[in-house]
């Protein structure tokens, strides 16, 4: 149940239509709150306000007529604002960034300032009553309705600033490294699964008497249910092995699972399993750490094209999937073999692992990089630097074989010169840094 929460959560919080709906309701119900207090308090205490509204009917209808005119027209600048800020940035750094400007709380809580404020004054001007309708003013929902106007201006201000400031290359870098590093820490957050010497045996006739379990339908791996796959394997005694892990596209028909003994899987069985992936259009960072780092990848890419050609751009990128891969060395990686209460396996979930993540992060990248000096000595300084967190042996050797294939292209497109002494300089010194302790 839960991945589906995260599914739904990461829809809601990735829309623009979520926080403003909040907002808007918590307006409406602030409105209906302040005029029933302006019917059941008299107006003599508002008088001693200097600041508060005291006019009639005639001034309310006018300043909230007027507030709420305004209010919806800079929505829709607001918006629109918004919308060419993405068309420009998405066509330049990548349409996969749309999700991140979508997520942008700010923006979402701008837009919902502005509507918040228009549903507010529109509320309470349809309960303004003249002399010959019954005279009510409801002066304290009218002070109220101005100060909201008065805090919108501000938020306006704001807007502007925000919006100038979040198209820039290298603040769009540092929000998704930050993501990269969060997520990091959300599925590594130290040691998981059983330790690395302990193994549990696997049946040797696993793969005669699995039965595939087929997915229902198209899409991507989004998330996976661990929880609901233990369960089933629990009550059938039956033994998992994930197939397609989360960001992998499947094809109808195709398995998600293998079951052994596949004599116990029944329809119902696969109904279960298919419950527990979560699959979609698209790809999501919930439990895709590769994803999440293909968005600074996909950044680094576009500005080594030869229509961009902006290295510094590239650097950024580079420095910020350091910083990522410099914490999951250091944090424990889960193993594939899960168990029930009675330590029996149930589920092999084969993960993301350290190697992948570098080649995820760096193959694309220097095999873009051309004739960029400056891209391919950054790609060594940073597995310099990463190879003081790394422990395992493994993974020292995924540093080891990126720093081999960098220099290999270097001396592809620089044969010869000073550009070319700078990379092996370079290799030199994370070769050094990789060596073992």
């Amino acid at each position: 149940m839960r991945p589906f929460l995260l599914k739904y959560w990461d829809q809601f919080r990735s829309s623009f239509w979520f926080v403003p709906s909040l907002m808007t309701g918590a307006a409406a119900g602030m409105a209906f709150a302040t005029v029933a207090l302006d019917r059941a308090k008299p107006d003599e205490w508002m008088q001693i306000l200097s600041w508060a509204y005291t006019g009639g009917a005639a001034g309310a209808s006018a300043v909230l007529g007027t507030i709420s005119g305004s209010m919806i027209t800079i929505a829709g600048v607001v918006f629109s604002m918004t919308l060419v800020a993405l068309s420009l940035t998405t066509s330049q750094l990548g349409p996969r960034l749309l999700r991140t400007f979508m997520t942008d709380r700010a923006n979402q809580m701008v837009l919902g300032t502005f509507v918040a404020t228009f549903v507010y004054c529109l509320l309470v001007l349809r309960t303004i009553r003249y002399p010959d309708e019954g005279a009510f003013v409801p002066h304290l929902s009218v002070t109220l309705g101005v100060a909201l106007a008065l805090v919108s201006v501000g938020v306006l201000i704001y807007f502007i600033h925000h919006i100038s400031r979040s198209i820039q290359a290298d603040v769009l870098v540092g929000r998704i490294g930050k993501e990269v590093i969060e997520e990091v820490g959300d599925l590594y957050p130290g040691r998981l699964g059983r330790e690395a010497d302990d193994v549990p045996i696997v049946p040797t006739a696993f793969e005669q008497e699995a039965r595939p379990i087929p997915a229902a339908k198209d899409g991507y791996v989004q998330t996976i249910d661990p929880e609901g796959l233990m369960d089933v394997a629990t009550e059938e005694d039956l033994l998992f092995r994930i197939e397609q892990g989360p960001g992998r596209y499947v094809v109808a028909g195709r398995p998600l699972v293998c079951a052994h003994p596949g004599g116990r899987v029944s329809d119902r069985v696969a109904a279960r399993v298919n419950g527990a992936f979560v699959l979609g259009i698209q790809r999501t960072p919930e439990q895709d750490l590769e994803f999440a780092a293909n968005q600074l990848v996909e950044i680094a890419v576009r500005a080594l094209s030869p229509s961009l050609n902006d290295p510094f751009t590239a650097i950024r990128c580079i420095d910020q999937l350091g910083s990522a891969l410099c914490r999951l060395a250091q944090r424990e990686m889960p193993s594939p073999y899960r168990h029930d209460e009675d330590h029996r396996l149930r589920v092999i979930a084969p993960g993301v692992t350290f190697p992948s993540v570098v080649d995820a992060a760096f193959d694309k990248i220097r095999r873009h990089a051309g004739s960029s000096i400056a891209v391919l000595v950054r790609l060594l300084e940073m597995i310099s630097v990463i190879a003081a967190s790394v422990e395992r042996p493994g993974d020292r050797d995924a540093l080891r074989e990126q720093a081999t294939m960098i220099v290999r292209k270097a001396r592809t497109e620089f044969p010869e010169g000073r550009d070319l002494n700078a990379v092996e300089d370079r290799y030199d010194e994370a070769r050094d840094a990789l060596q073992a302790p």
